[in-house]
């Protein structure tokens, strides 16, 4: 019973410690080991249909972080001190398709489904996209979907960090065609299967927060049905 308790506390230890870090100590840099937990904790991470419609760019070239400062102002802070910098990346329909060679692949050699039932397995994936869901509505409804996803490794990222001492900030503040138009440039979305999702920095705090962190009581969030 002590260890459970233990156990808890430490996770909701990790929660109170995690903070939207505006500007990190550059001096202080995390370990591979503990960053390859990080990466891990992402990779690991649950997705719709076992899909896995994301990638992980780690932007640790400072000149390509000045590339991407100058369009993103919700990274000011942190392109120039952040320890690691991550972009997060979600498929487009040329991949998340359930007629998609990707997902086929995904089915087949990713997950190791056999043969005997893969086709059955990709039509239960289309009947939730199609007719569940109705995920491929337009491209943007299917983009959404997708990027949904990437949200679970992007919590997880953090939610680990901060049970090791790690520091981190989610950011959506970037101007989205450009930082697009950017890694197009620099042939990272793999000719159109891939766009921005979001952003994540981590270190270690420069400072202590200014302010207290403010959350709603249980009782405003939660309603039980007994």
């Amino acid at each position: 019973m002590t260890q459970k308790v233990i156990k808890r506390q430490e996770i909701l230890d990790a929660f109170n410690f995690r903070r939207a870090i505006k500007t990190f100590d550059p001096t202080k840099k995390i370990s591979e080991e503990d960053f390859n937990v990080i990466l891990e904790a992402a990779r690991l991470s649950p997705s719709s249909c076992g899909i896995e419609p994301w990638k992980f760019l780690v932007v640790q070239n400072q000149e390509f972080r000045e590339k991407l400062k100058e369009i993103s102002p919700g990274a000011q802070g942190h392109l120039p001190t952040a320890s690691h910098f991550v972009i997060i990346l979600s498929r487009t329909s040329e991949d998340t398709r359930y007629d998609s060679e990707y997902v086929k692949n995904q089915v087949l050699n990713v997950m190791g489904v056999p043969d005997e039932i893969s086709d059955q397995m990709i039509k239960g994936i289309r009947n939730f996209q199609v007719n569940q869901q109705n995920v491929f509505e337009n491209e943007q409804k299917a983009l959404d979907w997708a990027k949904r996803q990437t949200f679970l490794p992007f919590a997880n990222m953090m939610t680990v960090g901060a049970l090791l001492g790690i520091d981190s900030c989610p950011i959506e503040g970037f101007y989205i065609d450009k930082v697009e138009k950017l890694l197009a440039e620099e042939n990272l979305l793999e000719d159109g299967h891939l766009a921005v999702s979001a952003m994540v920095a981590f270190g270690y705090r420069a400072n202590e927060p200014e302010f207290p962190r403010g959350r709603k009581d249980m009782k405003d969030i939660v309603q039980w049905i007994n």
